[in-house]
């Protein structure tokens, strides 16, 4: 039996878009691990505690006028999940799912179209 999905938006597994996230006296430049209309799961190298509020810049290729042309996006978003990769022993970095909190509906069409375009 195939478990039914829950989510509201699909989600698309995307290693390749870059992503800053701020979150207070945090900044990083890393890259998506996968992305949906409604949130992002990302790598950080810093732990980033449940439910803080960040900043999101995330560059979208406009795959319309060619992978070269990129739109960014600011988005609100808050920590709704992370843990430690570890890797011999070692955090290597952290696993971080961030919801995006407020995100305006051309910001969630902007994204919605990108992943509907990526599926086909």
């Amino acid at each position: 039996m195939a478990k039914e999905e829950r989510r509201r938006f699909p989600r698309i597994e995307d290693e390749g878009l870059s992503l800053k996230v701020n979150a207070g006296d945090f900044d990083t430049i890393t890259h998506t691990l996968n992305l949906s209309a409604s949130g992002i799961y990302c790598k950080v190298d810093k732990e980033i505690p449940l439910m803080s509020r960040v900043k999101l810049v995330l560059m979208l290729p406009d795959l319309l006028r060619g992978d070269k042309v990129t739109k960014s996006l600011e988005v609100d978003g808050v920590v709704v999940r992370g843990h430690p990769v570890i890797i011999n022993g070692e955090k290597k970095y952290y696993d971080v799912a961030i919801f995006f909190e407020n995100l305006s509906s051309r910001g969630r069409h902007i994204i919605s179209n990108y992943i509907s375009r990526k599926k086909s």
